[in-house]
């Protein structure tokens, strides 16, 4: 079985059933799964072949959907790429993938036409909403909608070829392409389903980015079993989002502390009920106990969920709503058909009530990195069978006499922000290129909001004279917004080890 083909069986038993909701479009399963097949046959007559990337460059929205499955139809590998991302960075993830078709929306041009500038690999790029704005003068942009019959020549693949590409925050300050499978996702997408128990009746709203791919296994998971996703923008506008859930009926709400946040700040909450919410869905960092609490009492009828994943396996563990009262900062335990345990620096497994690093086993784990081998072996070792391998998450946990899972440190200095990686080093990388600034750090600190803020500590140039602000809106030059720096603090001078090294331990 492939990834679009669990949609495909969904559009064949239910061909008139409505799939997906975006603002006024409403397609059923038939209207997607032919707006599907038309782009991929186009990329197919382009020459985008079997293993080929397709990068999508685009807001939530159907073409982000479409391109998706329209890729997987072609025998292509989807590249989900965050519309927040700067040319610069959006130039190295083509390069890197060497991606042969880009999806793109009219409205990030200026940021996608430059990538092209310094890209090879990329033959076509799709562009939609050109009839709003004009087309790019690169001669591989056309428009979306394309012309196509819809004639698709089926590619012969099996679960072992990859389906998709996601890139992460790596430690080197280089974002990595976590490889997935066809098998890696449709295993990550059936065992949460399972434990969420969702039914072809839900309605699952989706206001997080389908680049995050929290927000895109709602779309994966939902066509599995046939259900319904209402997808937003994002969860910029509230009050517009609760209107939406009230009027579809919305059944399955997945979030993240800074939703759950703004959500429970709007004085108007109570003026839309949800009385159809039956699922409440948490990960990227843990809610805090106070807000448990208020969305228990917010939604008594929903059941709450709280969960801890990876993008290298998607999901690693959840916690059932009827131990929330018991352990409420647990993240749980392995989710079906997966085997987790923690272990020593040594690699040793440790008994109930340890301490040590995560380790994963099951068919949802990663291929490996793209291109990366280096990197792939730091993260995949061998399992206790012959000839396996498991994910060593590179998280920090510890155990209590049950088995339950309590998430404590990262062995690594990545800042995990709004459920987003943050690489350091990549944020330092754009603060020494800011004219200026003599040296930087960056740290994580605490936050009841974002889980972590990015936080920047940075010496000047002897004579120069810069506020937080102005290096604040640097940042958010370069840097998507997640990325960009919360709080700045200028030193005269940054720790250092004997060696010279810069000393980040304290500084928090």
């Amino acid at each position: 079985m492939l990834l679009h083909q669990l949609f495909e069986d969904s559009a064949r038993r239910t061909p008139d059933k409505l799939a997906l909701v975006f603002e006024s479009t409403r397609l059923s399963y038939a209207d997607l799964d032919r707006l599907a097949t038309q782009l991929a046959a186009s990329l197919q007559q382009r020459s985008v072949q079997r293993g080929d990337r397709v990068a999508s460059f685009l807001d939530n929205g159907v073409e982000a959907v479409v391109s998706l499955y329209a890729a997987l139809k072609c025998g292509a590998v989807f590249m989900p790429v965050n519309p927040l991302t700067k040319r610069d960075k959006l130039a190295y993830l083509l390069n890197d993938s060497g991606a042969s078709a880009l999806i793109a929306h009219a409205a990030l041009k200026g940021e996608f036409e430059d990538a092209l500038s310094q890209n090879q690999s990329v033959q076509t790029c799709f562009v939609a909403g050109a009839r709003d704005a004009p087309l790019p003068a690169d001669p591989r942009c056309l428009p979306y909608p394309t012309q196509s019959d819809g004639t698709l020549a089926l590619p012969a693949l099996i679960d072992q070829d990859l389906a998709g590409i996601i890139y992460t925050s790596g430690s080197t300050g280089d974002a990595k392409g976590v490889m997935l499978t066809h098998l890696n996702m449709i295993s990550a997408a059936r065992s949460i389903s399972t434990y969420l128990e969702l039914q072809p009746d839900d309605r699952i709203v989706c206001v997080l980015p389908l680049a995050f791919d929290y927000g895109l296994y709602q779309v994966l998971m939902a066509f599995l079993v046939g259900a319904t996703v209402v997808l937003e923008r994002s969860f910029s506008f509230p009050v517009k989002v609760l209107e939406t859930m009230v009027r579809e009926q919305i059944t399955v709400f997945p979030g993240v502390p800074t939703v759950f946040s703004l959500l429970m700040n709007l004085k108007t909450l109570r003026d839309h009920p949800l009385p159809h919410l039956r699922k409440i869905t948490n990960t990227a960092a843990a809610l805090s106990e106070e807000h448990i609490r208020q969305l228990r009492n917010l939604f008594p009828q929903a059941q709450l969920y709280s969960m801890y994943g990876l993008t290298e396996c998607k999901r690693v563990t959840y916690l059932p709503p009827d131990q929330l009262d018991i352990r409420p900062t647990s993240v749980g335990r392995g989710m079906p058909n997966e085997e987790v345990w923690l272990v020593d620096e040594a690699g040793r497994r440790l008994p109930f009530g340890a301490t040590g690093e995560l380790v994963i086993r099951g068919s949802n784990v990663m291929r490996g990195y793209w291109g990366k081998p280096e990197e792939t072996a730091k993260r995949l070792k061998p399992g206790p069978i012959a000839g396996e391998m498991v994910l060593h998450s590179g998280d920090i946990f510890r155990t209590d006499s049950e088995g339950w899972l309590y998430f404590v440190a990262r062995k690594d200095d990545i800042i995990k922000s709004r459920g987003e990686k943050v690489s350091p080093r990549e944020v330092e990388n754009v603060l020494y290129g800011m004219p200026g600034i003599l040296e930087a750090a960056v740290v994580g600190v605490p936050d009841p909001v974002l889980g972590e803020a990015v936080k920047a500590f940075v010496t000047l140039k002897a004579g120069v004279a810069l506020t937080e602000r102005d290096v604040i809106k640097y940042c958010l030059s370069k840097l998507e917004s997640f990325m960009a720096p919360k709080h700045v603090t200028f030193v005269d001078e940054l720790p250092k080890t004997d060696t010279g090294k810069i000393k980040k331990t304290g500084l928090a």
